[in-house]
């Protein structure tokens, strides 16, 4: 058995080779990708975002709170406005990200201890950018402001340990982990290039039995597994798995440390979870390539399965903020529990013992499809013996 389904192996191999429609997407698509991926976002996180200043107050207090937030790494003050209709029409044609308003008086009021109103105009349509110039002005305008204050009661003699008490009665100490600077890098290159992988693979391996069937190559496969459609199926299941240790390879010894600050060659953990969603996906795709013998139709399938296949994964958004129907439509797809697994080891750096809920749903998608694909297999495969006789 070893044997046959060596040379199974081997013959997929050369077939791989030897078609443009299988080496191009195993072996020349997947560097693309990667180094693609990796490149658009080259400047890891959104850096001097363009944001007007509207000033009332014209003081050296709200001149000085503009050049604490200049200093910052999300703001870039661009420009300076002279009322809420301008600024509103500047971040309409796009020339700015966000807008700060200082009220008149704000030095009297501050000092006075009267409540301030600054204003903070942001462009949340893009979400993350809007987050990041939120983060850097509520820091900057906060202790500015709490400074002044402290800075009043010192200079009335009161010591600087009591003035603090009252000026901040409660200290926030915030710990941002795992991705602490929104790093567009190091969150997004990693699962995008693991969601573009396991894509290639599945979409390859809804054509491996019937384009064999189409060729007419299916008898001389059925005589070198010697009838037994499990020598086919592992034979060319471990031809691809091979295609895909050379994709692994590739992101985490070049682009997950270049591009998203990863582990040469990544870890044990991400290798077996990463292995788990490759025979996963070919688990799938060789039992759809098995069910749908028009190799058109079952291309459209693997498409139609794997396309939405990131945006349910949650990791841009939790799938448990989905709806119960969404939710069951991602658990369909096994990149679901791949990316909580992912978060796991790849970010948070956890070892194996955390991920056994997510390995036990992987294999569930293995222990479904391969079955299923083996017994309509060899249902054909009698099926084709009877025809000869």
């Amino acid at each position: 058995m070893i044997k046959t389904v060596f040379n199974i192996t081997i013959r997929e191999w050369k077939r791989i080779l030897s078609r443009p429609q299988l080496y191009v997407v195993l072996l020349i698509v997947p560097p693309v990708i990667c180094f693609l991926y990796g490149f658009i976002y080259e400047k890891e996180f959104a850096r001097d975002l363009p944001v007007a200043i509207w000033d009332e107050s014209n003081s050296p207090l709200s001149r000085q709170f503009t050049f604490m937030l200049e200093e910052t790494e999300s703001i870039h003050i661009t420009r300076q406005v002279h009322s809420a209709v301008e600024l509103k029409q500047l971040m309409e044609r796009g020339e700015i990200q966000a807008g700060i308003h200082f009220p008149k008086r704000m030095d009297d009021d501050i000092k006075s201890r009267r409540t301030v109103y600054i204003t903070l105009y942001t462009n949340t349509s893009m979400v993350v950018t809007g987050k990041l110039i939120y983060k850097d002005a509520a820091k900057v305008l906060i202790t500015a402001g709490s400074g002044v204050i402290l800075q009043k009661f010192v200079k009335t003699g009161m010591a600087e340990d009591k003035a603090m008490a009252l000026v901040q009665p409660i200290r926030l100490t915030t710990y941002f982990l795992y991705n602490a600077q929104y790093n567009y890098m190091k969150y997004l290159v990693p699962g995008l290039i693991a969601m573009g992988l396991q894509m290639i693979i599945l979409m390859v391996t809804v054509i491996v039995i019937n384009e064999e069937e189409k060729d007419g190559t299916i008898g001389e496969l059925k005589v070198m597994a010697k009838g037994a459609a499990s020598n086919i199926m592992i034979g060319k299941g471990l031809a691809y798995l091979g295609a895909s240790w050379l994709h692994y390879l590739l992101a985490t010894c070049i682009v997950y440390p270049f591009f998203a600050q990863g582990q040469i060659g990544g870890s044990v953990s991400l290798f077996i979870l990463f292995n788990l969603l490759i025979i996963a996906c070919i688990s799938i795709g060789m039992m759809i390539s098995i069910l749908v013998s028009d190799v058109m139709v079952a291309c459209d399938l693997g498409v139609f399965y794997t396309s939405p296949a990131f945006v349910f994964s949650g990791f841009t958004f939790p799938r448990w903020g989905m709806p119960w129907y969404d939710q069951f439509y991602a658990w369909i797809m096994p990149f679901a529990p791949f990316v909580d697994g992912f978060f796991k080891v790849f970010f948070m750096e956890l070892p194996l013992k955390y991920l056994h809920h997510e390995m036990g749903v992987l294999l569930l998608y293995t222990i479904i499809a391969f079955p299923i694909g083996l017994f309509v297999l060899q249902h054909k495969l009698n099926k084709l013996s009877l025809q000869h006789v």
